[in-house]
């Protein structure tokens, strides 16, 4: 799939262009729908009280919110091949806002695990938001632009931290209890996710020169052949190994996060004895990272391409996953408040680094099925998650125990990154489109504000 007139600079403040609003309604869009897919855990110490849940429970829900993530994001990868990422992003908002709202009917265990199971559905905007901006940016700025729109999206993990401890202290001082409150609370993130999805269907277009039916329709761009060419595409994604190495990979960086996005807020409560709102404060500061952390993962990631091409994007990478390891063996081992911060922010850089870098790979592996691989690497960092709630649920293991186990775990599977490797030829190819992309704009490759 060859799509032209992609955007070489990333023009901040510019919202003329389809290039950057598809960025800026990517990156929000994704936003919101962590907004509503973690609105609840900075909530869950007192949903743990109303409905009376154990820590099995608790971690049972963790793992519904982010298991079914894995199968929708498999599927919309897909999806975004054949209908665009416009409709694809829109329909997702709107049908994923009616379960955020409606967790606040859940009067028992197994109703709640079926609402966080719903919810985790719109956890596959991930995949859109990257497929969108790999459509709308060219080569020399495409890790950065994936970079920085899910960053921004993942910082949702952060403010919902902040915000949703505040929206549900705000409603007690109305006079709301607390068994009603943490209800009405979800309300917020589901209205927010219906309006977007309608202003991401009026004001963003899939490509720089139209949707995807009209470029089929001026033989732009190659027909959908319905299931069978879906399949297809998938089937090609499936057979690389290096789609594999980078889904474990995307296991062992946005699955940490996914999980640390869960039990956060609960770990600083007991562990640290902290109040409600303290502890969704200190939790929040690991998703505000995002600010920039992830940003970085991508700039780093075009800027080692810069020198050493493809190799360079995956060494960095690398170099991303040894030190989130490390920082994560590190911060299990903090027993001091202070110094638990210090080393959670330093964990939470190299993480989201390594998300960003993992992004910066993922448009070279197969152009012809981009929808598929972005799907098939983004549903490993939700298999991750998964697969680390389950050092979470056990009685036997403390939430300190199951951190230090998780690093050690990202130190080893770390290496499956060095199995991501490309032929000379697409070496060259994508080198000469590089430096083409730059031309003779010395600051292409930046962020600017115009």
């Amino acid at each position: 799939m060859e799509i032209l007139n992609k955007a070489n600079r990333i023009r901040l403040l510019n919202f003329s262009t389809p290039q950057m609003r598809a960025f800026h309604f990517s990156w929000f869009a994704f936003h919101i729908c962590f907004f509503g897919w973690f609105g609840i855990a900075p909530l869950m110490a007192v949903v743990r009280e109303d409905l009376s849940l154990t820590q099995t429970q608790i971690g049972n829900t963790i793992i519904a919110s982010v298991a079914i993530t894995v199968i929708v994001r498999l599927l919309i990868g897909v999806l975004c091949d054949r209908i665009g990422p416009r409709k694809a992003y829109s329909g997702l908002l709107i049908l994923g806002s009616i379960p955020v709202m409606g967790i606040g009917f859940a009067n028992s265990f197994e109703t709640f695990l079926l609402a966080r199971l719903a919810i985790g559905a719109i956890g596959a905007s991930f995949v859109i938001t990257q497929y969108h901006t790999t459509m709308m940016f060219a080569p020399n700025v495409v890790g950065t632009a994936n970079a920085t729109s899910a960053g921004w999206g993942n910082l949702g993990g952060g403010t919902t931290q902040i915000l949703m401890p505040l929206i549900f202290s705000g409603l007690l001082m109305l006079g709301v209890s607390e068994t009603l409150g943490w209800r009405l609370a979800m309300v917020v993130p589901g209205v927010v996710l219906f309006v977007t999805g309608i202003c991401y269907y009026r004001f963003t277009q899939d490509a720089p020169n139209g949707n995807f039916e009209d470029l089929r329709a001026r033989g732009e761009l190659p027909q959908a052949n319905g299931d069978s060419g879906a399949g297809k595409t998938f089937l090609a994604a499936a057979k690389d190994i290096r789609v594999w190495a980078l889904f474990v990979v995307y296991a062992i960086c946005f699955g940490v996060e996914l999980t640390i996005n869960n039990i956060a807020a609960i770990y600083f409560f007991d562990h640290f004895d902290l109040t409600l709102a303290t502890a969704g404060m200190i939790a929040g500061l690991f998703g505000l990272m995002n600010v920039f952390a992830r940003t970085m993962g991508g700039i780093f990631s075009d800027l080692f391409a810069r020198n050493g091409g493809l190799k360079g994007r995956v060494r960095w990478l690398f170099i991303a996953l040894i030190c989130e390891g490390l920082a994560l063996v590190a911060f299990s081992q903090m027993h001091v408040l202070s110094y638990a911060i210090g080393i959670m922010l330093v964990f939470s850089l190299f993480v989201q680094m390594a998300e960003g870098a993992t992004y910066g790979v993922v448009p070279f592996i197969n152009k012809k099925a981009l929808g598929a691989v972005a799907g098939i690497v983004g549903a490993g960092g939700n298999v991750g998650a998964v697969a680390a709630a389950f050092l979470f649920r056990s009685e036997a293991i403390t939430y300190q125990q199951g951190l230090f186990y998780l690093g050690l775990t990202v130190l080893v599977l770390a290496s499956c990154a060095l199995l991501v490797r490309f032929s000379p030829e697409t070496e060259a190819e994508e080198a000469k489109a590089y430096q083409d992309a730059v031309g003779e704009d010395t600051g292409a490759g930046a962020l600017s504000l115009r």
